[in-house]
Formats: C-alpha cells, structure tokens, sequence
C-alpha cells in the first residue's frame, strides 16, 4: 500500500513494491468456454478521479477484452467535453467514455449512442479505431443481403479513416450525463485553449436512464432569493412611444463571479416597440471600477458584459466616449454594445438634413467604419468601462484564472462622482439623532 494507504495508484505510474498491483481472478472466456484470466486494478487519473480498470485474457484462443468503470458515485451535474481535434497529437490524448457516455464527430453527423460499447480508457484515436471495428464486424454478411448500404458503410468508413490524418480540423464531443467521463488536457493544470468543459443539469430522461430519481424540491424549503431567482415577474404598464397599455417583464439574474442583476423587458404589441434595461441589484460599491479590455481577436466580440446606468464607456484609439446617460443599462454582449453605438451614431437627428455642419456627416461615416472594422476582428482598439458606482462587469473568459487581456482597477470616487451619484448629501448613520435635535 502507498504511504497515504490509498488502494488508488496513479495512473502510468511504476509498479513498486509499496504501489497496489492490479488482482487477477481466473475467468471462464464467453468464446471457447475455456478459462482465462481477468486482471482488475484501481487506478487515479491526474486531474481527474478514481476508476477501475478491467482487462479479459484467454490463453487459448486468444480473445481479449476490456472495461472501464467508475470507481466513485454519480457526480452531482452531467459534463459535456467539446474539443477541436487540430493535429495528430491530439488524437493520442487519453479518454475515459463510460458505458453512459455519447460520443460524437459533428462534422460527420456521427455518433455513438450511449451503452452502444462498454467504458474503455482509450484515446480520441482509439475511439474511432472501435467504431471502425465496429462497423466492419458485419460487413461480409451485409455485402450479400444488401450491397448498397454496405457500400455506404464502407464509404463511411474511409471518412472515419482518414480523420485520423488530421487533414482538416474536425470537432470530437463527450457527453456523459453521469459526469464520470474524461478527456486529458496535456496542459493541465492550464488552461486548454482546444478543449471546452461544460457540466450542466440532467434531464429526467438521462435521470431515468441512469436509474436515478431526480430530487424534488421542497417548495417549503425554497429561499424566497431562490424562487425569485427561477420566475419572470410581470406587470402592466404603458408603452413609452404611444401609451397604450403594454406589459413588462422583470427578472433577476445571478452573473458569475459578479453579482445579482434585475432585467427588466417591455413589448408593445400597438406600435410594436420594444426596450430592455438592467438594474443592479446590489448597492453602490465603496469604490469605483475601470475595466479595460484589450481587444485583440474576434472572439472577444461574443464577451458578456454589463453596462450600468452609471457607467462611461471610452474607445482611446478612436478617441471616442459614451457618457453615463447614453443607452441607459444593458446587459449584452461586446458585439452587441458596440452596434448600438454604431446605431446611435448612424440613425443621430443632428447629421441630417439642412441643420448638419459641414463635415460632421463625414466624420460620423468614417467613425462608423472603423466602430465596422473592430466589429469584423480588423482593428485591435482598448475598450474601457469606467463606472463610479462598480456596478459594471465584463467576462472573464479564463476565470477563475486570470484574463491577460483584461484589467481591472478600483479607485476611491471623486467629489463630483459622489456628488453626481447623491452620495454627498446622504446620511446614513445618526440620522435619526440627528433629525430629532434639528426639531
């Protein structure tokens, strides 16, 4: 046994005396009814759990087999691992698919269904190599009582083949409801820029498949934080353009790694208008925030970001800045702020007509084209949120680690930024003292 008496040994690591060695039980082989020799062992995987790993010898004729089962309980949520298979290095990273698991290539509209094969610890390449077998078990047999699908197969099965080339980027999906899956991340504990995690919620369907019942929640033990948090609240109101009664939904949303926001969206099914506007739903922070991002890569556009009512936004290579009261509070992406400021530059009553001076149309077209070329990854610009109230947030797209792209200042507020936000004239300790000896 190991020093920490773990019957766990590292996965790759060499056998010693100290290191729990795998059991071996004689085993009646399911080919030729003959014995062979099963060989079980617990093994941890870096960065990942506790599996057990079975392998299936028979000496006499030969076949061979094996498993992989998970040597721990359901995990709490389901994970879906997303990677972008680009070279042949990434076809030798290790994989744990458990019987529960789906993979897919969506590329060629291929899957394997989950219990379609047994757990295996194999890499991505491995993966494809069993469904090649897979398919070609059969083929001999299909050739001679339907030749058309079995020369669709064997066309299916050069594709499955020559993905293994890496001629082209192709796109490898692990889905396991059961959470107990695993694809390597060579890089670890980095982060890997190929690789996607995402753990999400069963359904009742893979509930039911994994023979679980899913928890009903006590609705008398519901937070009332809790219940606000799951239910659009709606109530009437008129629509601001033509005044006619119109409806308007609230909801409250967590961010992560940030803080509780209150959505608010209204629709007016007369004139068909509609708004949507975002409150903190926190107090004003002791101090304020600048936020500046470094907009390098397209991919920067998809960033979510909070833009408070109190909050200015600045573009220093363009020269350009929104003040605090311009398009009030939204909830957004970078990509969409930015469009609403182009729409705001395009559609402004003060460049049309008679009344517009010489040269500002002009110099508003040109503003727009390069607010264009940073929207299609043309442009590298500093993108700053400045708000006073630190009630303004832009995504992390690394956390919890840290963005180099990204940075974040706090600084104590002025007195014209506390005079601007009322904090100057607010009282909120003695008050009641204090009013009492003014009477």
């Amino acid at each position: 046994m190991s020093a920490l008496g773990s019957p766990f040994r590292p996965l790759g690591a060499d056998e010693g005396e100290d290191e729990p060695r795998p059991a071996e039980i004689e085993s009646l082989c399911m080919a030729c009814l003959r014995h062979g020799t099963t060989r079980l062992l617990l093994t941890r995987i870096p960065f990942f759990r506790e599996v057990l790993v079975g392998s299936f010898a028979c000496h006499s004729c030969g076949w061979a087999d094996a498993e992989i089962q998970s040597a721990g309980r359901l995990q709490d949520r389901g994970v879906r691992y997303t990677l972008a298979v680009r070279t042949r290095q990434d076809l030798n990273r290790e994989v744990v698919k458990t019987d529960c698991a789906t993979a897919r290539i969506p590329e060629l509209e291929f899957e394997i269904p989950a219990f379609s094969q047994k757990g295996a610890l194999t890499t991505i390449e491995g993966i494809i190599d069993r469904s090649v077998a897979g398919l070609e078990q059969d083929q001999p047999v299909r050739k001679e009582t339907d030749p058309d699908v079995a020369r669709k197969i064997d066309e299916f099965i050069l594709k499955l083949k020559h993905l293994k080339e890496v001629d082209e980027a192709f796109t490898f999906v692990l889905d396991d409801p059961s959470g107990n899956s695993f694809v390597e991340n060579p890089r670890a504990p980095q982060r890997d820029e190929g690789l996607v995690v995402a753990h999400y919620k069963r359904s009742a369907e893979q509930a039911a498949m994994l023979g679980i019942e899913e928890e009903e929640a006590d609705e008398k033990s519901v937070e009332p934080a809790d219940d606000l948090r799951n239910e659009v609240l709606q109530f009437n109101t008129n629509c601001p353009e033509c005044n006619a009664p119109a409806k308007t939904n609230m909801k409250l949303v967590q961010i992560p790694h940030f803080k509780e926001v209150v959505i608010m969206a209204t629709n007016c099914e007369d004139c068909g208008l509609r708004t949507n506007e975002v409150k903190s739903g926190g107090a004003i922070e002791p101090l304020g925030t600048k936020i500046t991002l470094h907009v390098t890569d397209p991919s920067d556009m998809t960033r979510d970001l909070l833009k408070s009512e109190t909050c200015r936004v600045e573009i220093p290579e363009l020269e350009f800045e929104l003040g605090m009261a311009a398009l009030g509070g939204k909830f957004t992406t970078l990509e969409g702020l930015l469009k609403d400021i182009q729409t705001l530059v395009e559609k402004n009553p003060f460049t049309l007509g008679d009344s517009c001076a010489p040269g500002r149309a002009e110099k508003l077209s040109v503003f727009s084209r390069k607010l264009q070329q940073i929207l299609d990854g043309q442009r590298r610009v500093h993108f700053v949120m400045d708000d006073p109230a630190g009630n303004s947030y832009l995504q992390n797209v690394y956390a919890p680690e840290e963005d180099p792209e990204l940075r974040t200042e706090h600084y104590k507020r002025s007195f014209e930024q506390n005079e601007e936000l009322g904090l100057n004239d607010m009282k909120t300790e003695d008050y009641e003292t204090e009013a009492s000896s003014e009477q």
